[in-house]
């Protein structure tokens, strides 16, 4: 286990000014893409909805391996300090309120009868488990990878996938609603689904994503936005496609659960 191996390295971590992770995290490179370890191995099986983004940035590993090192120098189990480190590095800021109110949108908080899906960040946090295409935090030229070049053009993204979030989604429950951020991410379960991997119909394709770069995009997609005031670069008419695909989907996991 990945977790185990690099316990001791972790126990002696330290935070650089230079955003860099430390050399001995370094698990393979290719070019100017490299992979380094952060504790990002816990997988909450329990799951009801799964909330996936490219693969975790800087900061977010940093924020893990302190958190990591904090539970194991205080004499935590392993497995304790597994969850407390991915739970600290998990889905959070301005973000959150986005994407709830996304999710609420289109009746993802019916489906899991909630209120609202505010509620998976506090009294149903069980209900969720959060992931990455490429779980270990990958970098080009140092620098956090966004999505270029694609994932399943270079063998060593394309193994992340095969070898990390394929036996992931493979041991989550069969009904777990899977929730892609961003369209990078989407092509990633795309090519799950034809591998028979996850079934279409859980997969929600096309939710703008949450982050605050993309404000038009959801404000026109939960309708607080007017379609004549949208800028040039909103495209209006594939917006609407998406989100009645996405309403037409939930009604129908609603109506079968």
């Amino acid at each position: 286990m990945l977790f185990e191996q690099h316990t001791a390295k972790m126990k002696n971590y330290q935070s650089t000014s230079d955003h860099q992770l430390p050399a001995n995290l370094k698990m393979a490179d290719d070019g100017k893409l490299s992979v380094y370890y952060a504790p990002f191995d816990y997988i909450n099986h329990d799951a009801k909805i799964v909330i996936c983004g490219i693969t975790p940035g800087y900061q977010q590993a940093d924020l893990a391996l302190a958190e990591a090192q904090r539970q194991l120098v205080a004499g935590c189990s392993q497995e304790t300090a597994k969850q407390k480190a991915k739970e600290t590095a998990s889905f959070g800021g301005p973000m959150r309120s986005n994407l709830i109110a996304l999710l609420d949108y289109i009746g993802v908080n019916q489906l899991l009868t909630l209120e609202s899906c505010e509620q998976l960040f506090s009294s149903h946090a069980h209900y969720v488990h959060y992931t990455s295409a490429l779980r270990y935090p990958v970098f080009v030229d140092g620098q956090n990878y966004s999505g270029t070049p694609a994932m399943l053009s270079r063998p060593l993204l394309k193994q992340q996938i095969d070898q990390y979030l394929a036996d992931e989604v493979a041991s989550l429950p069969s009904d777990c609603l899977y929730i892609p951020l961003g369209p990078k991410v989407s092509q990633v379960f795309d090519y799950l689904v034809k591998q028979g991997k996850v079934k279409a119909e859980r997969v929600l394709n096309g939710l703008p994503h949450p982050s605050g770069a993309n404000a038009e995009r959801i404000s026109y997609f939960l309708g607080r936005k007017a379609k004549e005031s949208l800028s040039a670069k909103t495209n209006a008419e594939q917006i609407d496609s998406v989100r009645q695909q996405l309403l037409n989907q939930m009604a129908q996991l609603i109506h079968t659960a």
